[in-house]
């Protein structure tokens, strides 16, 4: 539970009022330009925009997120803090800079960004996977050996909560 009890301010509502929720994982290839097709289900989703920003918890992937749906999740976690406190410009700092407003084209594709597939060691064989409020893009050796790990994490973690699986 320790790990989760930084999101505990967030309230319960917050995690469960996307606009559409993701999910399913989708196998994709990056082209030369570096672009990613976002799955045919959800780009009507992203008609407004998308951002794509670096995770908070972990490096090895890139979150898609709808424009507004990304600016309520970085509003309301920056809510915790005073607004002129150095944790509160930390975290600002880190999901303003580490994140792309970006357009999807005709085909659906999205271009990433040199710097943050840098920053996660992105390759061009990835997997997008439904992440609830957003779609997560991973390396696809990366998302294998995260994914095989999930249910032992899962199970851990709901047994810290007294729900034993």
């Amino acid at each position: 539970m320790e790990g989760l009890l930084p999101l505990l301010h967030l309230g319960s509502n917050f995690f469960a009022r996307p606009t559409m929720t993701f999910r399913g994982s989708f196998d994709y290839t990056l082209d030369s330009k570096n672009r990613l097709t976002i799955p045919a289900k959800f780009r009507a989703t992203f008609a407004d925009g998308i951002v794509l920003a670096l995770r908070h918890d972990t490096q090895s992937c890139i979150s898609v997120w709808r424009s507004d749906e990304f600016d309520e999740f970085v509003t309301t976690i920056l809510s915790s803090f005073h607004p002129l406190s150095d944790d509160f410009a930390t975290v600002n700092r880190f999901y303003n800079s580490n994140s792309h407003e970006i357009e999807l084209d005709s085909a659906g594709r999205v271009m990433v960004p040199a710097r943050l597939l840098e920053q996660t060691g992105l390759d061009k064989e990835v997997v997008v996977a439904g992440a609830g409020q957003c779609l997560e893009v991973w390396d696809r050796v990366a998302w294998s050996e995260h994914s095989g790990s999930l249910a032992a994490a899962v199970k851990r973690i709901t047994e810290q909560l007294g729900h034993p699986a």
